[in-house]
């Protein structure tokens, strides 16, 4: 497709009038918009006589209202222990505060908020995936999760001459 001196002409009328280098495009067949775009570059029509006009509609009909949305509480909500008489309350490590006795993997996704641990709780492919959600110490996960998530860091034995003996056996 060459550019002549009539779709050369019809180009600025249009660009001239405010549509769009898509619309011109239309009009024009067999361009592109880009191909429209750079036209008007090289011919230098930055000016128009008013701003491309959006082909949707400008009135929106407003949205319906949402509901109000439960303000989350600052701290999770304590679950109150289930008292089953299989499970003595001696069974809980006593070293353990009272808000442990609730049980791992109550939280999902939608019900995790931000002081409860994020431990994750079986498969996240399946159904049943949970997240501990017990209350949360510093960090992302509750006490027996953080112990496990955060070890110390272990100390190298120093072997003196047979650790030498051995780190140089690689280099020989």
């Amino acid at each position: 497709m060459s550019w002549t001196d009539e779709r050369v002409s019809t180009l600025k009328k249009l660009w001239l009038d405010g549509l769009s280098a898509s619309q011109i495009a239309k009009q024009l067949g067999g361009v592109t918009r880009n191909a429209v775009i750079g036209k008007v570059h090289r011919l230098g029509l930055s000016g128009r006589a008013a701003p491309s006009q959006p082909a949707r509609p400008a009135f929106k009909a407003p949205r319906p209202a949402r509901p109000a949305a439960q303000a989350m509480p600052s701290a999770p909500r304590r679950v109150a222990p289930v008292e089953t008489p299989s499970v003595p309350m001696a069974s809980v490590p006593p070293s353990l505060p009272a808000f442990r006795h609730e049980e791992p993997g109550s939280a999902t996704v939608l019900t995790l908020g931000a002081h409860m641990c994020k431990w994750p709780i079986g498969d996240p492919s399946s159904e049943g995936f949970t997240f501990c959600g017990r209350r949360s110490s510093e960090g992302p996960y509750c006490v027996e999760h953080a112990r496990v998530a955060y070890q110390p860091q272990q100390t190298k034995k120093k072997g003196g001459a047979t650790e030498l003996a051995r780190s140089l056996r690689r280099y020989i």
